[in-house]
């Protein structure tokens, strides 16, 4: 399983969120580069970045640090927030982004992400963020009358690379992902599933563990790295694959399988 740590941007910050609420936002570090230098000296194998301002304006936002991280580390960046068009994703996969997490699109405009998927294969993953298990959309401001498991078969069939899964109500909580949930999307889909969302200790992630065979194939962690309680290396050697370096060339295939 592939644990990679969380960089949230809000005004070039590195920061974390308290169940979405930009209003509860705590700034753990003014330079998300330094940030992301040290998760991959520590062995990260993905990195996962959310333009925050982004994501509430609806177009990317932080893109001078989203590219500054992407120069500055050897392994792969995924982005998502506020990438609503082609010339979005156009634009972050020409700064060296390896792969693009789309959100709000997957509501509103289901063609386009069929139409991604088909022009960059692999590239495309679609994050699910849910309350009550129901979607949430526009930087999670406003929540869909769109069931969960609904949307992620419709993207599976779309030709997706992966699904991200956020619980809103479990993301900055440190009180555990919601592992029913997971089970129940990772059970309804053939692409890989990423959990994201309160995960707080090793125990947790061994509980994401249990879960692989079901498809879920990695773990999104942000608070938790920052406050101590998980250590990355820790992780990545209790759960984790290695070295991003180790994995073979056609890695993007599985999805962090």
């Amino acid at each position: 399983m592939h644990v990679i740590p969380a960089i949230d941007l809000l005004e070039g910050r590195c920061v974390r969120l308290y169940q979405g609420n930009y209003d509860q936002a705590q700034t753990f570090d003014e330079n998300p580069v330094a940030v992301a230098r040290q998760w991959a000296a520590e062995g990260a194998t993905w990195l996962h970045v959310v333009d925050l301002d982004g994501a509430k304006a609806g177009h990317p936002v932080n893109l001078s640090a989203i590219e500054a991280i992407a120069r500055a580390v050897d392994v792969p960046v995924q982005v998502g927030g506020g990438l609503r068009d082609r010339q979005s994703v156009v634009d972050l996969l020409n700064l060296g982004v390896r792969r693009i997490i789309l959100g709000t699109v997957a509501v509103e405009q289901p063609d386009l992400v069929s139409q991604l998927c088909e022009e960059f294969p692999e590239q495309i993953v679609v994050g699910i963020d849910a309350r009550n298990g129901k979607v949430a959309t526009r930087g999670w401001l406003e929540t869909s009358e769109v069931m969960a498991t609904e949307l992620a078969q419709q993207m599976a069939a779309c030709g997706v690379t992966a699904i991200i899964y956020t619980d809103i109500h479990r993301d900055g909580t440190l009180q555990g992902p919601n592992l029913e949930a997971l089970r129940e999307l990772a059970s309804n889909i053939n692409v890989p599933v990423i959990a994201s969302g309160g995960v707080s200790s090793l125990t947790d992630l061994f509980n994401l563990l249990a879960l692989e065979p079901l498809g879920v194939t990695g773990a999104i962690v942000g608070r938790a790295l920052y406050t101590g309680d998980i250590s990355l290396k820790e992780a990545l050697r209790a759960v984790g694959p290695g070295r991003w370096q180790d994995v073979p060339p056609d890695f993007g295939s599985s999805a962090f399988a």
